[in-house]
Formats: C-alpha cells, structure tokens, sequence
C-alpha cells in the first residue's frame, strides 16, 4: 500500500473509528446504567435526556413517596404528626439522597436530615410564610442545592402543618458518576488502543525499511556492497528501496569495473613493454653489429639497415593502432556516419584489398547477394580500418600452399551480413571467444615473429559497436577462420 494512502486511511481510523467505537460502548453502559437505576430506585426512565437530569431523576425518585403523603393528608393527616411513622416513611428514602422536614406552625416536629445537610432549617420556609408554599416542586439554591417538596396539611389541633420532602441535588447521582467515568476511561482505552495499533502499522511500514535503509547507508559509508536490499511493499517506501538497491548496484559495478580497468592497465602496460621489447631488441642488436663492424661490406650493412628500417615501422605501426585503440576506447573518434551504397563501396574495398593480397599470392573470392540499391548508415574510414584488420589477422595466419580469402555479403532482410573466410590455420574452440580481446594472440607464446600488435580485432569490434552492429567469429582449427559483421540498411 502506498505510504500517502496509507496516510489517508490513518487519519480515517483516527477520525472515525474510536467515535463509532464510543458510541457503541457508550450506548451499551448507558442502558446497563438506566437498568441499574431502574431496579435500585423503582422508576422507569422513558428517554436518555432524563438520565443526564439529576434533578429529574429525583423527582421520580420521590414521587411515590409524595403520593402516599397526599393520600394521608386527605384521610388520616394526624399520622403525619406520628414520629414512628415519619421515621418508617424517611426510612424508605435512605440511600436515595432524600430525607423529610415536617414543620407544626413554625415549629419542626421531625428533621431526618443526614450529617450533610447542617442548615438546612434555614432555608424551610418560616410559618407565616406558608400562603407563599404551594403544592408545586420548589428549587431552592444556596451552597447547598436541595429540590423540595412541599405538602401542606392540617393539624388534629387544627394547626397548619407542612411535610418537606428534601433532595439533595449538589451531586450527581453514583450510577450516573459511575457512568461518567467509565466514558472517561473508555474514551482512554479506545485511544490507547487505536495509538498502539497505528503506531505499530506505522512502525511495519515505515520505520522497518528506514531502519534497513539506514544499514545499508551505514554498510556502502563502511565500503560493505555485498548485501542486497528487498523491497517489502508496493509503495513510496518500496520504491525508494529499489532506488537504493539499483545506486548499490551499480556502485558495486563501477567499483568492479574500476578494478577491472586497473587490472587492464596494468596488462597493457605489460603487453606494450613486450610488444616494444622485441623490435626494440631486433634494432639494439643490429646497431650493434654496424658499431662492431659486422656489417663489413655494402651488402650486409643494406640488409642491416633495411632490417633497422622495417623494425622501426613496426614499432610505428604499433604505437598507431594502441594510439586509435585509446580513442576508440575512450570515445574519443568523431565517427562521420553517412548513407554508403554497400555494392559501390565494398567494389571499392575489394578492388584495393585485392592489389595487396594478389602481391602475396592469395586469391580473392567477392561474391554479393545484396541488390545493387542497398543502403547502409556507416563510416566509410572506419568500417574500412574494420576490413582491412580482418584482412591483415588472415594473412598472417595462413598456412597453406594455395591462399585464399573470401568475402560475402548477404541479406538479412533489416541488415546485411558481411562473412570474410580464409583457408588459415584456424583458431581452436576454447581460444575463439577471446580473440576479440585486446592483446590476445592465439600463440601463448606471443612469438611476435607473424607481426602484428593483437589490437585489430578489438579495434574492429569497437568499431561494429558504435556502428550498432555487432561482430564475431567461427572457425575450424586446421582448415580456416570465419569472421563475421552486420550492418543495418537504411533508406
């Protein structure tokens, strides 16, 4: 799940679940409550407004007891004179924050107050007050906050009397504080409960792979790039991790091909040295022997010279093709690609190739299945160097009395194919992926008695590459060596 919807859904749960949680609990201990308040008090409450009204509460609460004191003031008043039934009837308001008051004329006959409610007196309405009392409820508040009751009746002696029905209503009732609180310590328990669970999704899906991102960062800072890094999820997160894994990635590989790079150096270090060594030896010995007078008579000092002077070029000839290698290697040949004619420029190729190999005795075969309007997206110097290359590698290989090269171009529908064969020794299997290498003989000697520096064929596959073709090789240790090359056709 993606880290911004992952987001949106947390600030759902957070907005929406612990309400309708609530609620739903709520609903439950409120009905528990208003059950417990029904069966302890013997009332009925009809609706939830009522339970959050103390006051209404207590009104229904005392409502029994107020009509049994309107019904005996009717029949028997003189009872509400009677302390021992006074007592039996406040003793039935026990436990329900209720008590009784009842006044003769200005004088208290029974006060059922508890300890709490000292003053209380003061508060009764004083007789000669009385035409002010009536049967209604009256609210009277003070520090103290009672709902009283007053029922008025009369006397045996025929006095004025009055019965107060006091409750207190300062505090809640405890089932509506035990409600309250439990609201308060659910409301706390939901979001306990719903941090935890976010805090722990949270925790899976993001801090984890932050936490595994950081070692790794603490792994490539230490130089440690063999490790690998998995993406858990399908989001921001995931994504980062596979960026991360891909910069290692490619980290561990340019480090491995700067090492390569410095291994290869040091090879063509290595290669150059032994590749400069000879001729540079051939030439030291024979300007030797003209020093020491070797070379005695015209004739001799003619062949050292001219030896000196064909050393001397092959040494040229090497330098010049490591000097093209580097460019190549290094981009550093600005190629000019044009449309060639591949008909015009191969009868070009081969008309000049043949003036060479017809010198040494080798016979040419050019045979192209190409039509004669094909085009191709080339260099023509470059792709020339590439022929001649495959060219000079045949003959310096060849070891047959009757010579002879082979070239042939064949159409691959979108590309051609070029085949340039000789009759040579030939190359055997296990050696045939490397000759492209730079440096690479097939002789492990590296006799460098057949010329050559070991770089053309690398040169011409750098070349095939930049073309966007490629280059490779088949061959017959014994009876001669395949090269092959594309080129894309264009309009």
């Amino acid at each position: 799940m993606r880290l911004s919807k992952k987001i949106i859904i947390s600030f759902v749960i957070i907005a929406i679940f612990p309400i309708t949680l609530m609620l739903g609990l709520i609903v439950l201990i409120v009905n528990a409550q208003i059950s417990d308040i029904e069966t302890k008090y013997d009332i009925e409450i009809n609706s939830y407004e009522k339970l959050y009204n103390s006051v209404g509460i207590l009104d229904s609460i005392t409502n029994n007891v107020r009509d049994e004191i309107q019904d005996i003031k009717k029949d028997t008043p003189e009872q509400l004179e009677d302390i021992s039934y006074l007592e039996r009837l406040n003793s039935s308001l026990s436990g329900k924050y209720t008590f009784l008051i009842v006044k003769k004329g200005d004088n208290i006959i029974f006060d059922g107050k508890s300890e709490d409610c000292a003053g209380i007196e003061s508060i009764i309405p004083a007789y000669g007050e009385n035409s002010n009392i009536t049967d209604e409820t009256l609210y009277i508040s003070g520090n103290t906050q009672y709902l009283i009751k007053p029922e008025i009746f009369t006397c045996a002696d025929g006095t004025e009397g009055t019965v107060f029905i006091v409750s207190m209503i300062n505090n809640s009732l405890p089932e509506i504080r035990k409600m309250i609180a439990g609201f308060v310590m659910l409301l706390a328990i939901i979001t306990v409960l719903t941090a935890v669970v976010l805090t722990f999704w949270i925790y899976k899906g993001i801090l984890r792979p932050v936490k595994e991102l950081k070692a790794a960062a603490n792994n490539i800072s230490q130089g440690n790039l063999d490790f690998s890094i998995s993406p858990h999820k399908n989001n921001e997160f995931g994504e980062l991790c596979e960026s991360f894994e891909e910069m290692r990635r490619h980290l561990k590989e340019s480090i491995e091909d700067n090492i390569r790079s410095d291994e290869e150096s040091k090879e063509l270090i290595s290669n150059i040295s032994h590749d400069l060594k000879t001729p540079i030896t051939a030439i030291k010995g024979y300007v030797e022997g003209i020093m020491d007078g070797v070379a005695d008579n015209p004739e001799k000092m003619d062949k050292y010279i001219k030896t000196i002077y064909n050393k001397a070029n092959d040494m040229d000839k090497l330098i010049g093709e490591l000097t093209i290698y580097s460019k190549i290697d290094c981009n550093k040949i600005p190629y000019n690609f044009v449309k060639l004619n591949l008909d015009e420029y191969f009868n070009d190729c081969v008309e000049e190739i043949n003036t060479d190999l017809d010198a040494r005795g080798i016979k040419l075969t050019y045979i192209n299945y190409v039509e004669a309007d094909v085009l191709v997206l080339a260099d023509p110097e470059q792709l020339k160097r590439v022929i001649n290359n495959i060219t000079s590698n045949s003959v310096k290989y060849m070891d047959k009395e009757e010579k002879f090269v082979a070239i042939r171009i064949l159409d691959e529908e979108t590309f051609v194919h070029v085949e340039m064969e000789d009759n040579g020794k030939g190359i055997g299997v296990a050696e045939l992926p490397y000759i492209f290498d730079r440096f690479y003989r097939t002789d492990a000697s590296r006799n460098s008695a057949q010329g050559g520096s070991g770089i053309g064929l690398a040169i011409a596959r750098k070349i095939m590459e930049a073309h966007g073709g490629k280059i490779w090789a088949t061959s017959k240790q014994g009876r001669g060596t395949t090269i092959h090359f594309i080129l894309r056709k264009t309009n």
